[in-house]
């Protein structure tokens, strides 16, 4: 491949489940994506989240990829729609909360009482049995994330990969993790 990323033979090596192709993809139109993002939301944090949740939807949905579009097009129509989708979900979210819940503002923080502690750990154990199931290179993400807690730039160092990739291993490590959990 040449200098100049040939992006019509990444997709279709992306199409074919080419993980390579997926990263380089990323790599390509992280910034463009991000930028994007935070021209609409003022966020570094929001801008953030939303360009992962971008690049994992358009490698969940790149089988539907026009290529008589452009690629980078579409990655921005896909993170347009998720802006969208957290704007209302966060105006119903705050909506909700102190709406329904005006007592939320008295809540006092207490220690966990024995009974919580152990339903903690129930729940903890239970959830690593769930994580079992996944792929390894995604449990080993969870584990280095949640239970090592280290950051992302740590988790890219340590496993030699570029942090944007480890941000979207992530987040389909935690969606596949929500459907096993949902499925139980």
């Amino acid at each position: 491949m040449s200098e100049k990323v040939d992006i019509a033979l990444l997709i279709i090596q992306a199409k074919k489940g080419n993980q390579k192709a997926f990263h380089l993809l990323l790599n390509t139109y992280w910034k463009d994506v991000y930028h994007f993002q935070f021209n609409k939301c003022q966020n570094e944090d929001e801008s953030e989240d939303i360009t992962i949740k971008t690049f994992a939807k358009a490698f969940d949905k790149i089988a539907t990829f026009d290529e008589n579009y452009q690629f980078k097009t579409w990655l921005f129509t896909i993170s347009s729609n998720i802006n969208i989708d957290h704007l209302r979900k966060k105006k119903t979210e705050t909506i909700s909360i102190t709406k329904h819940h005006p007592e939320i503002h008295k809540i006092v923080d207490e220690d966990p009482s024995p009974a919580d502690i152990l339903i903690q750990e129930q729940n903890l154990a239970q959830l690593k049995a769930f994580i079992r199931q996944l792929k390894p290179h995604y449990q080993e993400v969870i584990n280095l994330r949640y239970f090592q807690e280290l950051s992302y730039k740590e988790i890219a160092k340590k496993l030699d990969e570029p942090m944007n990739n480890i941000k979207v291993k992530l987040l389909r490590a935690k969606k596949l993790l929500a459907e096993l959990i949902t499925n139980k």
